[in-house]
């Protein structure tokens, strides 16, 4: 009989740290549109109540008028090109539309809202784990549910309860999708540890915003999803649950600089046989916009870093692996950054892959950017390589399905 997993202690460390503007925004949106709701609604019943309104029907429940619960639809497409040098992948040269993904997101009632991201993508190679021709063949495209949830917004406490399928809120970059990030390939830490396309799961989330004395922001999120996944470091039937703790911190260090701290713990079965894997990790960001020239300079630094523990059959693995990245704006619509990658694997601590990469992106509206990057990497066992990518990301619709 399989033993449940328990749910891993997560050491909670508190930072003297302040709000984080961008949530602060969202959550007033939220409030904004769920007060406006609420009028809406109220003044349809007052209106039918009066005899005015005809539309509204009295059957026990309100009907729904507005453009405020229509969904908002978006379309968002990924053009990605590569080249590839010393025989790393069976096709040298790739390019093609990599990846094409439908979000729709509406306001159910004043009282939640609900988002959905249908994707439709193609294998791509991966230079890093050697030539695939059935990768480089293959012209196919797969459909996918990648998110489909639902969020409370009025419960009491400053709780706030998600249910459904959803991207991890572990580390920093997880619950962005792909073509949300900066760069054109995900760090090795994440492909390694959690899979070509991030930490996604079924299962529920409760997040909590820490009230403290001293008024600075602080986030917990707790999330328990199924564990049937199939990624490097998770893999299991339903009765192996994974848990995740995540924290949250912000810190205003001056007028133009904030700082972002971040704590994850992780645990979850690694096969059918029950055997635990547990992980841990820090994201650290730091950003830096001056007020006066916050349309043309920016910084931004972001580094995360994770240690493994994979318990299996016949030995106990330890291992470990970091990210940093570091993005400047030199103009109004350019930006240059560089990062580098450490990456061992959740069941081999002796061998390791890096990579240093230098990205170049021109972020011509909020509804297309481009960006180039150079990388060399040194796979585990192989020879290094060098490649180029080019990556176009447009958005059609109502934009906003990600931010980048």
């Amino acid at each position: 009989m399989r033993s449940r997993p328990a749910l891993v202690p997560l050491l909670i460390v508190t930072s003297l740290v302040f709000y984080d503007p961008a949530k602060i925004v969202a959550q007033k949106s939220d409030r904004a549109v769920q007060d406006s709701l609420d009028q809406a609604l109220e003044k349809e019943m007052m209106e039918a109540l009066s005899g005015t309104d005809t539309s509204f029907q009295m059957t026990g429940s309100t009907s729904r008028s507005g453009s405020s619960t229509n969904p908002r639809i978006s379309v968002i497409g990924s053009f990605l090109s590569s080249g590839t040098s010393n025989n790393a992948t069976a096709k040298t040269v790739d390019l093609g539309l990599s990846e094409a993904e439908i979000s729709f997101q509406s306001y159910v009632d004043p009282y939640a809202k609900a988002d959905f991201f249908v994707g439709f993508g193609r294998a791509v190679e991966d230079p890093f784990t050697g030539p695939d021709k059935g990768a480089a063949k293959s012209g196919d495209y797969e459909a996918d549910l990648e998110e489909a949830y639902l969020t409370t917004l009025s419960m009491p406490f400053a709780l706030q309860l998600k249910v459904g399928k959803f991207r991890g809120d572990f580390g920093k970059i997880n619950q962005y999708h792909p073509h949300g990030l900066g760069y054109a390939d995900l760090p090795r830490m994440y492909v390694n540890y959690l899979g070509e396309e991030g930490l996604a799961d079924r299962g529920v989330g409760l997040s909590w915003l820490v009230p403290n004395p001293l008024g600075f922001y602080q986030e917990l999120n707790v999330e328990i999803t199924s564990g049937a996944l199939d990624n490097p470091s998770f893999g299991g039937s339903s009765d192996n649950l994974l848990y995740l703790g995540h924290l949250k911190n912000f810190f205003d260090v001056s007028d133009h600089t904030t700082l972002e701290l971040g704590l994850t713990g992780m645990q979850g079965a690694n096969g059918d046989e029950g055997r635990k894997t547990k992980i841990g990790s820090g994201d650290l960001t730091l950003k830096w916009k001056p007020l006066r020239e916050n349309r043309y300079r920016s910084l931004e630094w972001t580094t995360e870093a994770l240690f493994s523990h994979r318990s299996d059959s016949a030995k106990t693995v330890k291992s470990v692996a970091f990210y940093t990245f570091l993005n400047y704006q030199i103009a109004k619509r350019w930006f240059l950054g560089g990062r580098y990658d450490y990456s061992q694997f959740p069941d081999n601590s002796k061998d390791s892959e890096k990579a240093y990469s230098g990205i170049l992106g021109f972020y011509a509206t909020e509804f297309q950017k481009l960006e180039l990057q150079y990388q060399r990497g040194f796979p585990a066992g192989r020879k290094a390589f060098n490649r180029i990518l080019a990556r176009l990301v447009f958005v059609i619709g109502a934009h906003g399905a990600h931010q980048y």
